[in-house]
């Protein structure tokens, strides 16, 4: 209950320090903001809810997903492989080094400016990078006592991936996994503004442009609760994937 408390704490403040300043605020492009809640519901109805913003969710969880599949399973083979990694090290750094927005307009020539396939792309080539290199560092910092001790106890080349190498990775991916879902967020915004007429960015992007000032605040405050549900939805899943992690931690500290 503590916990809870001073989480919601520092927004409770947020919230209304927005509410006494925007109050006298006489700006065009800062509404109060009691004026952006009453816009709300008729702004977010359930068709644009149905129509944009599930959509969107959509497509970053389809891109995520590729992400997460393919980052754990090539930083699992690079990781594990000294003359892979050797090879491979000035391409990831290369790929890692370019902005995943600069490639949109390079995706999009490819795969098209309007549909799916190019914003599912975007970011899924966004996430990839975060996971793909937490894993390799990850497989890389097994304990090689470990590995030695299943080889001993003769497990075969699966049970060893699994309960040696993944299970001794897998803090190390899930802290990958975690940056990659915040990238995740800000591609599927920002690959919808490109030839793309309806998802939550888009239609922030309209309301802009129609000067429809609280409706597009209310689009950004949509946006960023997305993103707390998702961050919690994530911790809930770290927690029960990691439980053995935290225990030992725990422990630990306790010794």
């Amino acid at each position: 209950m503590k916990r809870l408390l001073y989480a919601a704490a520092l927004p409770v403040v947020l919230v209304a320090v927005w509410w006494v300043v925007s109050a006298y605020a006489q700006s065009f492009f800062w509404p109060p903001l009691p004026s952006v809640i009453k816009a709300f519901p008729a702004t977010w109805t359930a068709d644009r809810l149905v129509n944009d913003v599930l959509p969107s969710l959509a497509r970053l969880a389809i891109g995520y997903a590729i992400a997460l599949v393919g980052g754990v399973a090539l930083g699992v083979a690079i990781g594990s492989n000294r003359t892979l990694r050797a090879m491979a090290e000035p391409v990831l750094e290369f790929f890692r080094a370019i902005p995943p927005p600069v490639l949109i307009p390079v995706i999009a020539l490819f795969a098209g400016y309007t549909g799916w396939t190019n914003k599912v792309i975007t970011i899924a080539l966004g996430c990839l990078w975060p996971i793909l290199l937490n894993t390799v560092d990850g497989v890389r910092s097994v304990d090689e006592v470990l590995r030695d001790t299943a080889r001993s106890y003769r497990l075969g080349p699966a049970a060893r991936l699994q309960h040696v190498v993944l299970r001794g990775a897998s803090p190390r991916i899930v802290t990958g996994a975690r940056q990659a879902l915040s990238i995740g967020v800000i591609l599927m915004v920002i690959s919808e503004l490109f030839g793309a007429n309806r998802g939550l960015g888009a239609s922030i992007v309209q309301f802009q442009r129609g000067f429809q000032v609280p409706e597009m605040w209310t689009g950004i405050i949509l946006l960023g609760l997305l993103g707390v549900v998702l961050s919690v939805l994530f911790r809930l899943v770290e927690n029960r994937t990691l439980a053995w992690y935290h225990g030992q931690r725990q422990l630990e500290r306790k010794g």
